[in-house]
C-alpha cells in the first residue's frame, strides 16, 4: 500500500516480473500508474507490504544501492542547465563512484558504451536543451542505461512524443530488452503500443489490479469497457495477431 500523505492511492496489489520480462501498466488516469511505478522505485514510501528486487527488500537497501540495479526514467525529461549530452549520460554513473570520485576510464567507456545502444554517439557534445523531443528521451535512456541497471523503469516515455519518436523510443527499448535481457516496467497509456511491444500488461482499476497476464489475455474489449467506460472494438492486428483497440464514437 502506498499514496501521497493520509491518501492510500495503491492497494492490494501484488504481482512478479522476471528477468527478461518486458512489462506494461496501463488505466484510466488516476487509476495509479504512475504511483505504483514510484512505489516499486524507492520515490514513494511503502506504507504497508513490500517491495522486493532479487532476494532484497527494496527498503533494506540505500539509494546507491539500488541505483546500482534499477534505473527510472521520469516523464518529465526536461533539464534545468545546459549540460552537454555526455555530461548527461555521464551522471548515470554516480551509483558507481565514492563520494567526491572523479570518473575512471571504465566510467567514461560505459558512457560510450550507453551513446552507442541509444544511438546518441553523434550527439555526445551537443547541449541537452538543442536537442528534438525523441533525441532527448533517448539521451534519458543513456542515462538510465549508464547507471548498468537490470530492471528499468519508465513513466510514460512516449507521452510528449509524436508517432515517428515513439516508434523510435519503444523500438530501441524492445531491443534493449531482447538483446540484453533488461527487464523493463513501463506506464503506459496507449493500449495499442501496450499490445505491440509489451510482453505482459498490467490493468490497474482504481488502485487494484483489474486483470494481469498477456496482451491477448488482458485487452479484451469486456475488461476495456469495464475498466475505461467507454465502447470498443478488439481486432487482431494482421500482422502479428495481437489485439488492436478501435475506439467507437458516440456520436452518430
Amino acid at each position: 500500500m502506498g499514496g501521497y500523505g493520509k491518501e492510500m492511492v495503491i492497494n492490494d496489489v501484488t504481482f512478479q516480473t522476471g528477468i527478461g520480462d518486458f512489462l506494461g501498466i496501463i488505466g484510466p488516469n488516476g487509476s495509479g500508474k504512475s504511483t505504483l511505478l514510484k512505489l516499486m522505485s524507492k520515490v514513494l514510501p511503502i506504507i504497508s507490504g513490500s517491495v522486493s528486487l532479487g532476494k532484497d527488500d527494496i527498503v533494506k537497501l540505500s539509494l546507491k544501492e539500488f541505483c546500482r540495479k534499477a534505473a527510472f526514467v521520469s516523464q518529465d525529461t526536461l533539464i534545468n542547465f545546459s549540460f552537454s549530452v555526455e555530461e548527461i549520460v555521464m551522471m548515470g554513473r554516480i551509483p558507481h563512484l565514492k563520494r567526491l570520485e572523479q570518473a575512471t576510464g571504465k566510467d567514461f567507456k560505459k558512457v560510450a558504451e550507453a551513446l552507442e545502444m541509444t544511438d546518441t554517439s553523434g550527439l555526445r557534445d551537443k547541449l541537452i536543451d538543442e536537442l528534438s523531443s525523441g533525441e532527448r528521451q533517448r539521451v534519458i535512456i543513456a542515462k538510465a542505461l549508464a547507471q548498468e541497471p537490470t530492471l528499468l523503469f519508465l513513466d510514460e516515455p512516449t507521452s510528449h512524443l509524436d508517432i515517428g519518436h515513439q516508434i523510435q523510443v519503444l523500438d530501441l527499448l524492445k531491443k534493449l530488452n531482447r538483446q540484453n535481457q533488461l527487464t523493463i516496467v513501463m506506464v503506459i497509456h496507449d493500449l495499442n503500443l501496450a499490445s505491440e511491444y509489451c510482453s505482459r500488461i498490467l490493468l490497474l482499476d482504481q488502485g487494484k489490479i483489474f486483470k494481469q497476464g498477456t496482451p491477448q489475455e488482458v485487452l479484451t474489449y469486456q475488461n476495456i469497457e469495464s475498466v475505461y467506460k467507454t465502447v470498443v472494438l478488439v481486432k487482431n492486428n494482421p500482422i502479428n495477431s495481437k489485439p488492436y483497440v478501435v475506439l467507437v464514437s458516440g456520436e452518430k
